[in-house]
């Protein structure tokens, strides 16, 4: 099988998840040092590791019958730290309150293991790997109870955290069994229970972590103290790509509580830390210092300007992603054609959280603690950063409040690896709200420009999407990889462009790479935002001028519920037909809306309680695993001066839903998260420096502006798919369309403002 880059960043995220090269070392035969390191760990002379049953370097079963589990993936929000256990519970057959989690650190028994967090890959990617691991733990545990029973294994079972006799009804906890377990011969091919023997996996389960994060007992990065620790803040170019040039330490040093003002070279941009005893007085020290910066190259960079680059990029050359049939032809041809720019500008991702990191720099060595989806990598630039051994470095991974991809990066960590290094004593790097808004990296910006050709009927048969932009990542693509016209279309890219589900004749889509100063990276949702706001929001547009319901046409789009292979994913486009379906049913969407179709009319707006109310619908496929279809239900002002979400209704099928309760948290989440583009999020550069600062410019859904939200689940296949991010790229088409239901006002660049509303 090829393996793409699409290919690559699923697989090597669902690996991030944990578990899956781990487990594959406890099997026979298995060459990884780990895999030996581990077995004989698990059989050593020393009395408490005898006592600990250790199949693999993830799972240790303890004399106490307490089952330690280590997650090879950061918790950030997603539950993970609630659906492992369940999955191992399930399969091992132990007691769900026995089950620890525990952080894989950068450590040599993970040596070799990806810890990276990225690409929805907690539940899709341990699915198989960790139930193998446990049917692998189970079966050795029941083969140690029944050589000291002197009964056959088949007739034993686990349950509960003890192997039982299922004649005599005699039991051992896998406390009791755990030496005698790590001298078991390790099974080849366990095999794994049917699935309507699990008792946890489907079911409502509430977070585990819940109550300690609720509480303030769980761990963060902002809650690590080390003795002795210092606090540090950086004042860091205000330009993209500009450099410092000279500062005075005197007026920071005349603040109280700082005690070092040092120049700091890594990170996105130079700077200069004021180090303090308290995180105040480090604040304080940076606003006294004045220093000097040169603006660089980029000094006149503008987002109003670049839009402009972008809308021009479009009539040149681009990368062809798609090409099925001769959509320009059609499109010439066509007595009826369509055409509409859609705009996506570049966004920050502000969790919660902003970026922190603690070091500790000892003479040949270092120890990290930070909320990192990318522990290698913070281990790899501090080792550089010091010249020391990668494994000199100690990296522990704290809770994440919040990452969305901006903790992929790991610009933070240098940072305060050097200034630990310069003051000599453990350090705490902690960003302001204003430093994680401007000095980070953003989603790219983007534009969409779609062309439709229509038959008699008002149905699009040549369909043409062009996006131009920056490249998703730091560095993009070499000069050589660009000369390669098929660079993108290879790897399955723009997701929501390229994997378009819809069955059209002509389908052609491009790709025309804009390049900029601004550093870019993944939002959460990565590449599918700004492509399905386009397309989903076009399909609205040719569904109204052809007086066809929305939910109709996508449903004849879609016929005949094929599946699409499209090399680099799958399309399943009866599951896309199923959710369509259920999502119209469980909305109401026929309701108050007219009787032109069996499904309804959206055409006109319906007056409710002074206001104009109106639904709007768009669906998408994240990657062939998870199929999703969403409804917002919006309310305007007669005078366009305000509109809000009322209600979002969902309809999910990622396959197995293995907590229903946490698809539905992150559903919820998704919606927020994708309503920020919509009201109010945005970044804009001016003269090279990013203008929003806060919450207060950078708008985010406050709780009275949340939605009612429902999430339906349609159990589907035997395994899950990733969904973390699913639900994202649906939210702000789905608004844009309500709005249009609602008023009859077409609004295609975000954020939507009522000035935006009136003038469209």
């Amino acid at each position: 099988m090829k393996v793409t880059r699409r290919t690559f960043l699923r697989e090597s995220s669902r690996a991030a998840a944990g578990l899956v090269v781990g487990f594959q070392l406890g099997i026979p035969g298995a060459t990884s040092a780990l895999a030996k390191s581990t077995r004989r760990a698990a059989i050593s002379a020393d009395p408490e590791s005898a006592a600990e049953f250790a199949p693999n370097a993830f799972i240790r079963i303890g004399t106490d019958n307490v089952v330690r589990l280590w997650a090879t993936r950061s918790e950030m929000g997603e539950g993970v730290r609630t659906v492992l256990p369940m999955v191992l519970a399930d399969e091992l057959g132990a007691d769900w309150e026995k089950i620890v989690i525990e952080q894989a650190a950068m450590e040599p028994r993970f040596k070799g293991i990806r810890l990276r967090t990225s690409g929805s890959g907690s539940a899709a990617g341990t699915w198989r790997p960790l139930r193998k691991a446990a049917a692998t733990a189970r079966e050795m545990l029941i083969s140690a109870a029944a050589g000291k029973w002197g009964v056959s294994a088949e007739s034993c079972r686990a349950e509960q955290g003890s192997v039982v006799h299922t004649e005599s009804g005699r039991h051992l906890t896998f406390g009791e069994l755990a030496d005698a377990a790590s001298r078991m011969p390790v099974p080849a091919s366990p095999k794994l229970k049917d699935k309507k023997d699990f008792h946890l996996i489907g079911t409502r389960v509430k977070r585990r972590d819940g109550q300690a994060i609720v509480s303030g007992s769980a761990v963060y990065g902002q809650d690590i103290h080390v003795p002795g620790m210092l606090h540090a803040v950086v004042a860091r170019c205000p330009y993209l790509g500009g450099k410092l040039v000279s500062f005075d330490p005197a007026p920071a040093m005349k603040v109280e509580g700082v005690k070092y003002v040092v120049p700091v070279r890594s990170g996105f941009a130079t700077g200069v830390a004021v180090v303090a005893v308290n995180n105040w007085a480090a604040i304080k020290g940076r606003a006294a210092l004045l220093p000097v910066w040169n603006k660089g190259p980029n000094a006149s960079f503008d987002s109003d300007t670049f839009t402009r680059e972008m809308e021009n990029a479009l009539d040149q050359p681009g990368f062809a992603l798609r090409r099925d049939g001769d959509a320009p032809a059609v499109l010439v041809a066509s007595k009826k054609k369509m055409e509409a720019l859609y705009e996506y500008p570049f966004q920050a991702h502000a969790p919660l959280e902003t970026m922190n990191c603690t070091a500790h720099v000892r003479e040949g060595s270092c120890e990290i603690w930070v909320p990192t989806q990318a522990p290698e990598a913070a281990q790899q630039d501090a080792a550089k950063l010091l010249g020391i051994p990668e494994d000199a470095v100690k990296v522990n991974v704290t809770l994440l409040g919040g990452g969305f991809g901006r903790r992929l990066q790991t610009d933070y960590v240098p940072e305060a690896v050097e200034i630990s290094k310069a003051v000599g004593a453990p350090v705490q790097v902690m960003w302001t709200r204003d430093d994680d808004m401007k000095y980070g990296f953003f989603h790219p910006a983007k534009l969409e420009r779609l062309r439709a050709g229509l038959d008699e009927q008002g149905l699009p048969v040549a369909w043409h999407h062009q996006s131009s932009g920056p490249h998703l990542s730091l560095l993009g693509p070499t000069a050589e990889e660009k000369k390669n016209p098929n660079y993108f279309a290879d790897d399955g890219m723009l997701w929501g462009s390229f994997d378009n589900p819809y069955n059209f004749a002509h389908h052609w889509a491009d790709y025309t790479l804009v390049e900029s100063p601004v550093p870019t990276g993944p939002w959460r949702a990565v590449m599918y935002p700004s492509t399905v706001f386009a397309r989903e929001s076009f399909l609205d547009e040719i569904a109204h001028a052809g007086k066809l319901d929305p939910i109709e046409l996508r449903l004849r789009l879609l016929q005949p519920g094929d599946m699409r292979d499209l090399k680099a994913t799958m399309i399943n486009r009866a599951r896309l037909i199923a959710v369509l379906k259920t999502v119209a049913e469980k909305s109401g969407w026929a309701t108050t809306q007219g009787s032109t179709s069996d499904l309804g009319s959206t055409t006109a707006p319906h007056e409710k309680s002074g206001r104009l109310w109106g639904r709007g619908v768009a669906c998408n496929v994240y990657d062939g695993d998870c199929y999703l279809a969403m409804v917002a239900e919006v309310s305007v002002a007669k005078n366009l001066s305000d509109y809000k979400v009322e209600r979002v209704a969902s309809v999910i099928d990622c396959g197995l839903a293995l907590n229903p309760l946490g698809l539905e948290a992150q559903t919820e989440s998704a919606i927020a998260w994708g309503m920020t583009p919509v009201i109010g999020g945005k970044i804009n550069f001016k003269n090279a420096q990013a203008q929003e600062h806060s919450f207060a410019d950078f708008k985010v859904p406050r709780m009275s502006e949340a939605p009612r939200v429902e999430t339906h689940i349609i159990q589907g296949a035997d395994a899950p798919g990733g969904f973390g991010e699913t639900a994202v790229p649906t939210v702000a088409p789905a608004i844009a369309n309500a709005i249009f239901a609602a008023t009859g006002k077409r609004v295609r660049r975000l954020p939507i403002t009522a000035e935006k509303m009136r003038l469209a």
